[in-house]
């Protein structure tokens, strides 16, 4: 399968003019022989110096590959143990990348290519992407989630000049990878929603054509969950496909709007520590357990609110005053101010609010309930629960009261901080 990207970009019905970096992606058997095609003689043999960036991992999974990119260019090849992406290991590879690199190949998952896209970016050299694994949405994105100086933050980035998504490495992957691919992206729903939310409460810009790109994206793997857990190669096509459905989507917006809302605040809160020890848990894992927890508390909101017992409230900074008291226990209060400041919810009118209540319950009355997508995510072998990554269901009342401060973005969650609900 090869797409060609340019077909994402240009006008748009929502008035802006949509960009796209990347120029084409290979989701194929022996996708990863058209790279070598290309860096012998192709596109791509104008770079000087490329250097692939790899773990050891990832270089076992890509064995055929990087063997034969051994006498092209220099292979970088990190200790998986605690690789993270963040400030630590972004100056890790920058002191292992000569200077005179002219090209990076990321050779991996999540890790690997927001790490790689971060220092490309910096540099101002291009990379292209290698998939070693289904497991994430990010490949073609523009921004790059990193935790620095133990703040979770996103920030501008790379997108790859061309995919190289071989069948043969990716679907050979371990499931638990795969079945992290496919919570990332049924996170998709209160991402969605929350950019609903915030269009309709604030008039935050947004793009049907965009949301409709996401939603097909869900809708393929959802049609599919049975077969993605059986993995035959043809349906592991179809997940990448719809990963780099959502990655398209976040290069059309400029940012990770579409792709990563409230439950993704709760997986990068877990990340964090703040409230919580290290988690032996991947990125999807811990975004469908952010996902779970964000359909229960939206359902619940929305059941108060036809049932009318919620109504906007003045806002009076009471929810960020303790939660920066929080975050300042683990030394991230420089952290936490930069990230909340301005505060989001001074943007939300009082009076617009709550005019739009019943619109915002109509929004969440939408989306699946948590029972539902429990039922999804069990078919796909997906996490589900706090317990199932280690934590305990008395965390979920901090997750979902502290998360919103991870990232200066409305949602629901945090809007919900200007409704005072009365209990039944």
């Amino acid at each position: 399968m090869r797409i060609q990207a340019e077909s994402f970009a240009g006008k748009c019905s929502c008035g802006r003019e949509h960009n796209i970096q990347v120029k084409e992606i290979y989701i194929e058997s022996g996708a990863s022989d058209r790279l070598c095609e290309m860096l012998a003689d192709g596109e791509l043999s104008r770079f000087e110096n490329p250097v692939a960036v790899c773990d050891k991992n990832t270089e076992r999974a890509a064995k055929s590959l990087t063997d034969r990119l051994r006498n092209r260019c220099e292979i970088i090849c990190l200790d998986p143990e605690n690789l993270h992406a963040d400030n630590v290991h972004v100056d890790v590879l920058e002191k292992s990348i000569p200077n005179s690199c002219g090209l990076i190949i990321a050779i991996g998952s999540g890790t690997v290519h927001d790490l790689s896209r971060f220092v490309s970016y910096g540099r101002g050299i291009p990379f292209v992407s290698v998939p070693t694994a289904a497991s994430v949405d990010g490949f073609v994105s523009t921004v790059a989630a990193m935790t620095w100086n133990g703040m979770k933050k996103t920030f501008p980035a790379q997108a790859p000049l061309y995919v190289f998504a071989d069948t043969d490495i990716f679907s050979k992957a371990p499931y638990r990878l795969t079945a992290s691919g496919v919570s990332d992206l049924l996170g998709k729903y209160t991402a969605l929603a929350d950019w609903k939310a915030a269009h309709l409460v604030t008039g935050e810009y947004i793009c049907d054509r965009i949301v409709s790109l996401e939603e097909k994206a869900v809708k393929e793997v959802v049609d599919n969950i049975e077969a993605v857990r059986n993995g035959s190669a043809e349906i592991c096509e179809k997940l990448m496909y719809a990963l780099i459905l959502s990655g398209l989507a976040m290069q059309m917006t400029g940012n990770s709007r579409p792709a990563s809302g409230a439950e993704h605040h709760i997986s990068h809160l877990i990340e964090m520590e703040v409230i919580n020890g290290p988690v032996d848990a991947m990125h999807g894992e811990k975004v469908s357990v952010g996902l779970m927890l964000c359909l229960d508390y939206y359902h619940r909101l929305s059941e108060d609110i036809r049932a009318g017992r919620a109504k906007a409230a003045d806002y009076d900074g009471t929810d960020t005053e303790r939660a920066k008291e929080v975050f300042a226990k683990k030394g991230l209060l420089d952290g936490f101010l930069q990230e909340n400041t301005p505060d989001p919810l001074l943007t939300v009118d009082r009076e617009r609010l709550e005019n739009s209540l019943n619109s915002l319950a109509d929004i969440i009355d939408g989306l699946p309930t948590a029972d539902e997508i429990k039922i999804i995510l069990n078919k796909g072998g997906c996490t589900a629960a706090l317990e199932d990554i280690g934590m305990k269901s008395s965390d979920a009342e901090k997750l979902i009261s502290l998360s919103p401060f991870v990232r200066n973005r409305l949602t629901i969650n945090r809007l919900s901080k200007l409704i005072e609900r009365n209990q039944p």
